[in-house]
């Protein structure tokens, strides 16, 4: 076990095994120094956690348990091709939510992903983050996040 899984399971989290591309892409890939994943999904043994649009069928607080899932589902993309103890820091977090016209919230939703990457890798989690409001996403779900890390 890494020590980032260790860390996770002190938080009451596993890592899964990377969830099924539903397309025709892998979920992560490994140039030079850094890992850049795939967007994933709030997918938890191969269900979503919520769907629909955030304002409308997904409350706010609801789409963050979903980003923060998709965090997690980053973290096991980035584990598919290296040992998550050779992060170095999480570079870039790209947050995409599914919101109603009129919703504004989206930094908010974020934030559970960006939470969640600093309460498991500490000062390394920190990054530079976009939030982006979207119609729709892929199966319904609220919530997709991709992620650009650094390793050793």
């Amino acid at each position: 076990m890494s020590r980032v899984e260790a860390r996770l399971a002190e938080l009451g989290l596993t890592l899964p095994a990377v969830p099924a591309p539903v397309a025709a892409y892998v979920p992560a890939v490994v140039s030079g120094r850094h890992v850049f994943t795939a967007g994933q999904l709030p997918l938890v043994e191969g269900e979503l956690l919520h769907t629909g649009t955030v304002g409308v069928d997904v409350t706010p607080e609801q789409a963050y348990d979903a980003a923060r899932r998709s965090a997690v589902n980053t973290l096991a993309a980035v584990a598919s091709v290296v040992d998550l103890d050779r992060v170095v820091r999480i570079v870039k977090a790209t947050v995409f939510v599914a919101s109603a016209a009129d919703f504004t919230g989206q930094p908010q939703v974020a934030n559970g992903a960006s939470e969640l990457y600093g309460d498991v890798l500490g000062e390394a989690g920190r990054h530079a983050r976009s939030a982006v409001g979207v119609p729709v996403l892929p199966l319904g779900a609220p919530v997709e996040v991709e992620l650009v890390v650094e390793v050793d």
